[in-house]
């Protein structure tokens, strides 16, 4: 069985694709593997959000993995997949369940306890604290994903309060800088030399 963050994973392990590299995460956090339907898109978010769907009622955030991870976009096509998922981090008091799409799903294979292979401090294509090591699955090295690490609720919150406020900052720039132009269009005198209506009669 994996840990409850799915650091150590051990047992089966779900080989997926994100462009052309395989990654694998602990088959014990997946709940369901869907092919891709419509998702709902939101407003003022990063792009490594997708949008919403709805899971038999319930509505579940789709995270695109390969941005996420920062290996550029998911590529959609009739492979395409969403994995759902249960993450649980040290700030949740509960998992939390998330889609992510993904370019493709391979199988499922055995992992024996305790064989991962560690993370090297560099050379890796994806920061080194997404990842629980390395196994050797169908005779190549893979990545393994810490979904607790990739997905970890308060990065992610972070994440996207930060991207939702240089627009929102933005905007109230724009109507501050409309607001002062607004005055001083009318504090100036006009072309005839005559102050503007509301002066003269101040004065």
């Amino acid at each position: 069985m994996s840990s409850p963050d799915g650091s150590d994973p051990a047992g089966q392990l779900l080989r997926l694709a994100l462009g052309d590299q395989r990654y694998a995460v602990a088959i014990a956090q997946v709940r369901e593997i869907l092919k891709l339907t419509t998702l709902t898109a939101l407003p003022l978010m990063p792009t490594f959000v997708c949008g919403v769907m709805n899971l038999r009622g319930a509505v579940v955030p789709v995270i695109d993995l390969a941005d996420r991870l920062g290996l550029g976009h998911a590529t959609r096509s009739r492979r395409s997949c969403v994995v759902i998922v249960e993450s649980h981090d040290e700030h949740s008091e509960r998992p939390q369940t998330l889609g992510l799409l993904v370019d493709a799903v391979h199988e499922v294979t055995e992992h024996p306890p305790g064989g991962l292979e560690p993370v090297p401090p560099l050379g890796t294509a994806i920061p080194g604290h997404y990842l629980a090591g390395f196994a050797r699955l169908r005779g190549e090295v893979t990545p393994v994903l810490s979904l607790s690490h990739v997905l970890d609720e308060a990065a992610l919150g972070a994440e996207i309060v930060a991207h939702a406020q240089p627009a929102s900052g933005h905007h109230a720039q724009h109507a501050h800088q409309a607001h002062h132009a607004h005055h001083a269009h009318h504090a100036q005198p006009s072309r005839s030399g005559h102050a503007p209506h509301d002066q003269r009669l101040a004065a």
